[in-house]
C-alpha cells in the first residue's frame, strides 16, 4: 500500500523527492498505531478483559492508516509548491504560509475522526472485540501523526524545496 501510494504521489508531482517527504508520515503513523494498540491492551487488562491481537481487522487499520495519514502531508507539499512557483514567494515564506493555511483543517478533520473512533475502542458489548484492535490502530496513528506532520514535513520541505527551480510565468497571467 505504501508504495502504491509512493508511485502515485511520484507521478503526481513529477518528482521522487517529494513524496519520500510525504512517506515519511507513514513511520510516524506507524508507530502510533502501535502505541495505539499497546494503549488498549492496557486498558483492556485493567477491566480484566482479554488483549487484542494482531489479527486481519487490526492489520487493515495500518493499511487505511497510510492512506488517511498522507492526505495532511500532501496538501502541504502542494500547497508550499504552489506558494514558490505561482505566487513568488521565498521558499521558507512558502513553506510557512502552507503550514499556516492548512493548521486549521488538519487539526478540524484529526480532531473529528480521533472523537468517531473513541465509541469505536472504548465501547464494551457484543462484537466490540472485533474493532477495537482497528479503532486503535487508527486513533493512535492519527493523533501522532498530525503532530508530526505539522513539525516534521515544514522543516524538511524548507531544505528541500531550496533546490526547486521557480516556474516561469506565463504571459497574460495574472
Amino acid at each position: 500500500a505504501a508504495m502504491i501510494a509512493y508511485l502515485l504521489m511520484a507521478s503526481m508531482f513529477g518528482n521522487f523527492i517529494y513524496p519520500l517527504i510525504i512517506m515519511l508520515t507513514v513511520p510516524l503513523a506507524s508507530a502510533g498505531g502501535f502505541i495505539g494498540l499497546r494503549l488498549l491492551n492496557i486498558y483492556l487488562s485493567l477491566s480484566a478483559l482479554p488483549g487484542q491481537s494482531m489479527d486481519i481487522l487490526t492489520m487493515l487499520g495500518f493499511v487505511i492508516l497510510v492512506g488517511v495519514v498522507v492526505n495532511n502531508a500532501i496538501l502541504m507539499v502542494h500547497q508550499a509548491l504552489n506558494n514558490f512557483h505561482y505566487n513568488n514567494m521565498d521558499y521558507r515564506e512558502a513553506v510557512l504560509e502552507s503550514t499556516r493555511s492548512r493548521l486549521r483543517p488538519i487539526y478540524m478533520s484529526a480532531t473529528t475522526s480521533i472523537c468517531g473512533m473513541l465509541p469505536l475502542v472504548m465501547s464494551p458489548g457484543a462484537g466490540a472485540e472485533m474493532y477495537q484492535g482497528l479503532g486503535s490502530v487508527l486513533l493512535g496513528g492519527l493523533a501522532v501523526s498530525t503532530v508530526f506532520t505539522i513539525l516534521v514535513i515544514p522543516a524538511i520541505l524548507i531544505f528541500v524545496i531550496r533546490i526547486e527551480k521557480r516556474k516561469p510565468r506565463k504571459e497574460g497571467a495574472s
